[in-house]
């Protein structure tokens, strides 16, 4: 028998597994004829809310705007500066930049992806109002120890065990592909502190006066926008939200097992037992050679990422960031979601262990 391609996601599989359900939720919804708000939305903003371990939540249109609307509610103007890690998908930065400031790049650690303390407080001046530390691949980032507002991202961090809850706002992506995903664009914005939340409520309806129809203000200084998380996406959320466990168990044990097969020259990220597993990551010198390798069995990879922020040319000029290049230089990503079989896994397990440096 033929083999078949191993994918790095299969959201056609993820979907028939719960499609009885989630199919049920949104057609209970679009029969409801409210799709914008109500229940649905609001019970998923409490759920997202406590699986990122704080008090108040508030569905949005996408990651991106989750990390734009924190940084809004903050008060960051045009001409501030935010430090961000070298190693992130772009809407890192790229939010900063839609709010008018600058990002400023700082390097990671030498040995993890992880925004290194050190650089953040190095890079500090005069006109940094505020940092994103970023959790990758569900990898808790070191609190920087910085003396302004630190907003996490968490696009890769549903299902951690405790939540970590750095800074003051949590901003989170439900991007098909992520761990805890929608059916399309979806994100939140999380946080203890009730008047950020009621801030970051005003500015995603268009700085809106509640209970003054067309009545509008600025908040934290800037005129809101439209960033709505619609009660379809919520409510294959809750659905998915339910999954979760199983979700990050099977990645976590997917993990191990890749952990045991590893090449000669190959290392896996240092992690830690409560960490969900968004990607496999490893590395190696001969990084495209393994590839290439894995390519030939029809076993799909990844890398995360090509290049650092630091080279991105949209930011440019930043500071060189060594540490984060050697990463995109040696770093690859293995298939490690849950909707893998036993057997596509032992077909991946072979694969590290027959390559040959």
């Amino acid at each position: 028998m033929a083999l078949t391609p191993i994918p790095m996601v299969d959201l056609a599989a993820r979907h028939l597994r719960l499609a009885a359900a989630t199919e049920a939720a949104v057609l209970a919804v679009l029969r409801s004829g409210q799709w914008v708000g109500g229940p649905v939305v609001q019970a998923v903003e409490v759920r997202g809310a406590a699986l990122f371990g704080r008090a108040h939540g508030l569905g949005v249109n996408s990651g991106t705007d989750a990390l734009i609307l924190a940084l809004l509610a903050l008060g960051v103007q045009p001409g501030d500066e935010v430090l961000v890690p070298a190693l992130s998908f772009f809407a890192t930065a790229g939010a900063v930049v839609r709010v008018g400031a600058c990002p400023v790049v700082v390097d990671v650690l030498p040995d993890r992806p992880l925004m290194a303390p050190q650089a953040a407080q190095a890079a500090m001046g005069p006109r940094t109002r505020a940092a994103i530390p970023v959790h990758l691949f569900g990898m808790r980032c070191p609190d920087p120890q910085l003396p302004v507002p630190l907003i996490e991202d968490a696009a890769q961090a549903a299902g951690w065990a405790p939540p970590a809850r750095l800074g003051v706002i949590t901003a989170a992506s439900f991007y098909p592909t992520k761990t805890l995903s929608a059916a399309g664009d979806a994100g939140l914005v999380a946080t203890d502190d009730p008047q950020l939340a009621q801030s970051m409520r005003l500015l995603a309806n268009h700085g809106g006066v509640p209970g003054q129809p067309h009545l509008h203000q600025r908040v934290a200084g800037h005129v809101g926008l439209n960033s709505r998380l619609d009660a379809v996406q919520a409510a294959v959320l809750g659905v998915h939200m339910g999954d979760l466990p199983r979700r990050v168990a099977r990645r976590r044990a997917i993990a191990a097992a890749y952990d045991q097969a590893l090449p000669a020259g190959c290392t896996a990220l240092d992690r830690h037992s409560g960490d969900p597993i968004h990607h496999y990551i490893l590395r190696s010198p001969r990084r495209d050679r393994l590839g290439a390798w894995l390519a030939e069995r029809l076993v799909s990879t990844a890398v995360y990422y090509p290049r650092p922020l630091s080279a991105q040319p949209a930011l440019q000029p930043q500071a060189p960031c060594p540490n984060a290049q050697r990463w995109c230089d040696e770093s690859l990503s293995i298939p490690c979601h849950a909707e893998l079989s036993d057997e596509q896994v032992e077909r991946v397990c072979s694969a590290l262990q027959e390559f040959r440096p």
